[in-house]
């Protein structure tokens, strides 16, 4: 069975979580999560509920030991009518007669042993397959924890990019306010020119503020899914890494083994369904004894005899009406329904891994691309405000060149976004869990 990641870096971390900020890796996040997630628990449980379901099959095919004792008294004896002619009376008539003692005990141990049952091998196997898909379930809730957490965690790194480009705008704005105000005192700048600029800061201050929410909505989430206390502050690692991409093989996805165990599931229940036809044998014995005894005790108030036997018992079925028939007719239907099923999630998750390959490719460009435009932006608004400054420049030439640098900021974080959510959605489909560093 697929781990979610190696735990062993984080073995005795975070037994008490500590109160003060602390930094985490992406793995380390994920190393927590395989630990405290309740929702991964959940699977886990399940998981082991369904081998326990197998063991109970199992034990079907164990023999039985089963020991019984009762105790009778009888304050009037049990009447049965014989034929009065065994007494000397006439025939057609019948007589009365009392048979047993009051007091009746027995004890005994009955065995029985399975020898030939093909429903309980059936069940057995049957449970086996489940315990099987309830694995795969589990994985698939592994992976899925993978993909929620890495979400969050990239979002976390982008939205502290943003900040830190916002809070570079914002200094810049403020030089430039500032540069006006000045020169407004001097008369060599106008009113409206300070309004535009203050406003440009109230609009960054705004995005900040935004930002800064959705940051503590994003963190909230995250120490959710780590199984953490919500009193628990962490940092997370702002490095993005543009290394490594998953395996692209259909045949690890998740849905795909899920959808193959299931369809071997079904040929197990049909093979089963087809054995009700046929005969059952068990080993069957008994050992005891029984007791009689008299109110009056004539010679020994109570007398023991032992009982014993050992034999086979074979049960054969002959008709049932004909519903078995009709339940195979239905079970070979949903195995070529499992078949279809297959086929379709290999050929989605095919077409999926080659749109994400593309998508990685393009964005890994895209990034290349937008850096070099940011960087280029940057430098020109620089040059711009220099010159704004020399008077070489109007305000809105500054304006426009601060609107271009900050949309080329923007289409560079906009790249990055692409490029880390493909990465999380192959890794996820491609069924490679493991983090790369």
């Amino acid at each position: 069975m697929k781990k979610l990641v190696n735990i062993y870096i984080l073995a005795l971390v975070i037994i008490v979580f500590p109160a003060y900020s602390q930094t985490y890796s992406l793995e380390q996040c994920l190393n927590i999560a395989s630990e405290h997630n309740k929702t991964l628990q959940i699977a886990a449980n399940n998981q082991h509920i369904s081998e326990l379901r197998h063991n109970e099959a199992n034990a079907n095919l164990w023999p039985k030991l089963t020991f019984g004792s009762d105790y009778k008294y009888f304050s009037e004896l049990p009447t049965q009518l014989l034929p009065a002619a065994v007494f000397g009376g006439q025939p057609g008539q019948f007589k009365e007669a009392q048979f047993g003692v009051p007091h009746n005990i027995s004890a005994q141990i009955q065995f029985a042993m399975p020898l030939y049952q093909p429903q309980v091998i059936g069940a057995s196997k049957m449970t086996s397959i489940g315990a099987e898909i309830s694995g795969l379930q589990f994985q698939k809730s592994q992976q899925q924890l993978i993909y929620d957490i890495s979400s969050l965690y990239f979002s976390l790194q982008l939205i502290g990019h943003q900040l830190t480009l916002i809070d570079k705008n914002i200094e810049n704005t403020g030089k430039l306010l500032s540069n006006l105000q000045l020169l407004q005192t001097q008369q060599m700048a106008k009113g409206t020119d300070v309004e535009k600029v203050r406003l440009q800061m109230q609009q960054l201050t705004t995005q900040k503020e935004v930002l800064i929410s959705r940051k503590i909505q994003l963190h909230n989430n995250l120490i959710l899914m780590m199984g953490m206390p919500q009193v628990q502050n962490i940092e997370i690692d702002p490095t993005i890494s543009l290394k490594g991409e998953a395996l692209d093989d259909e045949n690890q996805n998740i849905d795909y083994q899920i959808v193959m165990t299931q369809n071997k599931l079904l040929k197990r229940e049909l093979k089963t369904l087809k054995t009700l036809t046929l005969p059952s044998l068990n080993l069957v014995g008994a050992y005891g004894t029984t007791g009689f005894g008299y109110d009056t005790a004539p010679n020994d108030f109570l007398r023991f005899y032992p009982v014993s036997f050992a034999g086979l018992q074979l049960s054969l079925p002959i008709f049932s009406g004909g519903g078995n028939f009709q339940k195979i007719k239905q079970k070979k239907l949903e195995i070529t329904n499992s078949h279809l099923q297959a086929d379709l999630v290999r050929d989605q998750t095919t077409i999926q891994i080659k749109n994400l390959r593309s998508q990685i490719s393009t964005s890994l460009q895209q990034i290349e691309l937008t850096q070099k435009q940011k960087e280029l932006a940057q430098t020109i608004y620089d040059q711009t405000l220099l010159q704004q400054k020399q008077g070489l420049a109007a305000l809105s030439e500054v304006l426009l060149a601060d609107n271009a640098m900050r949309d080329a900021q923007q289409s560079h974080l906009n790249a990055l976004v692409d490029y880390l959510k493909s990465i999380a959605e192959l890794r996820k489909i491609s069924g490679n869990v493991n983090v790369k560093k």
